[in-house]
């Protein structure tokens, strides 16, 4: 069983309030039974929502306590942040996920690489980092 970050399959959950809908995605979900999530909404976030990044750190670090998430205005956003991490972790537990494909460069999904401010950093997202540290295979959906 695989998740997949909703936004690639059309569901308006990004913090802008749209989707990125992807054909890659779509297609899969033709073929196989995916598991949607969007870890910013589980964690109780409005959308449309601020922009939020992984302040001095990852996805990892945010996890182990040492970095915080913070939106454009400067509110911390870490408690949601790891509530919509933890979320996402027990249903793809309880479902028996083995595989996640997550959208590229966001704080809770980034896979690799997340932005802060304009740069690509080095690292994961929250829940990317939590799925991996689960046991999952995390994979960087394609743009």
């Amino acid at each position: 069983m695989r998740a997949i970050s909703a936004c690639l399959l059309g569901v308006a959950c990004r913090y802008d309030g749209r989707s990125c809908l992807h054909p890659t995605a779509t297609g899969l979900a033709r073929e196989e039974a995916l598991v949607p999530i969007c870890p910013e909404q589980l964690g109780g976030m409005p959308t449309p929502r601020p922009r939020a990044e992984i302040a001095d750190g990852t996805g990892a670090d945010v996890l182990d306590g040492t970095a915080c998430v913070l939106d454009e205005g400067g509110r911390d956003l870490t408690a949601a942040f790891l509530r919509g991490a933890h979320e996402a972790g027990e249903l793809c537990a309880r479902l028996g996920v083995t595989e996640a494909l997550l959208k590229a460069r966001s704080p809770s999904c980034g896979v690799g690489q997340i932005l802060r401010g304009t740069a690509l950093v080095t690292g994961d997202g929250v829940t990317a980092a939590l799925l991996r540290r689960q046991g999952i295979r995390v994979v960087r959906h394609p743009d």
